[in-house]
């Protein structure tokens, strides 16, 4: 019995018993402020465009829980009897001996920082960084995340984001040369293209300043037709395939033909 009394008296303890409150206080509360946060920025569709909502939820999520967990550590070590104000007060002292040895992270910190004010990159966004292309996913504090086509993610601390290029501030732009055989019509040919480039505006695939600009080039065994594609940058690979695709129906229901590499051989005697 004595003992059970000990181990009671030693869980009830201010150490014992407030560590494990303030903890999980400290994880419900982030837990709800997150929640709340979320709710009220998504619901909020005039405030925010749905990309920048979704960077600036995962900021201040990440900016709430440091804070949280931060006093939290604070209330933990005055239950032990640590003076708490000298150490607030030497931990200023030894950030700025932090902050001069870490000015990489700083750097990172205010990097995350400044991307959110400057709205230069979001998630969602397609981006290059050096070879790298992909899709972002992630906006912390220190690090932007990468996902690649294949799958890959790539990490890039933000003192770096400087160096990487965005592709989905602006409209993507395709010129497609579209080959054709040299017996068709230009006329219609033209007439089918800009059939092709009509619809796929009125279907909102791509936007109306899309246009047919004319011959590109005469190859030696075809005719290119160009036409320019303005589209979403997010999607344009998709988009691109799509006109491709229209392109070959249309011409096989106008019995156009799109010409290969024909080779051909004389014999010596008919030469």
């Amino acid at each position: 019995m004595d003992f059970l009394k000990k181990i009671s008296k030693f869980i009830l303890t201010k150490q014992v018993l407030g560590t494990v409150i303030v903890i999980v206080i400290a994880v419900v509360l982030g837990h709800i402020l997150n929640k709340i946060i979320s709710k009220s920025l998504v619901s909020n569709q005039k405030t925010f465009e749905v990309k920048r909502r979704k960077t600036i939820i995962k900021l201040l999520q990440s900016i709430i829980k440091f804070i949280i967990y931060s006093l939290a550590c604070l209330i933990i070590l005055d239950f032990f009897g640590i003076d708490t104000k000298s150490l607030i007060t030497s931990l200023g002292v030894l950030g700025l001996v932090i902050g001069l040895a870490l000015q990489d992270t700083v750097k990172d910190f205010i990097g995350g920082v400044s991307l959110i004010l400057e709205n230069y990159l979001q998630v969602g966004d397609t981006v290059t960084y050096e070879d790298f292309t992909g899709e972002v996913i992630e906006l912390n504090l220190r690090t932007t995340k990468i996902k690649g086509f294949n799958g890959e993610v790539l990490v890039i601390a933000n003192r770096n984001i400087d160096k990487i290029i965005n592709a989905s501030q602006k409209k993507a732009n395709w010129l497609l040369d579209i080959p054709t055989a040299y017996e068709e019509e230009v006329k219609k040919v033209e007439k089918v293209l800009n059939k092709v480039i009509n619809d796929a505006i009125k279907d909102k695939l791509i936007f109306e300043d899309s246009c047919y600009l004319g011959i590109n080039a005469l190859d030696a065994h075809c005719v290119n037709y160009l036409i320019n594609i303005h589209c979403d940058q997010n999607n344009k690979y998709n988009i691109r395939r799509e006109i491709l695709k229209r392109v070959k129906l249309a011409y096989e229901d106008n019995n156009i033909k799109i010409p290969y590499n024909q080779i051909e051989v004389h014999h010596g005697k008919d030469i």
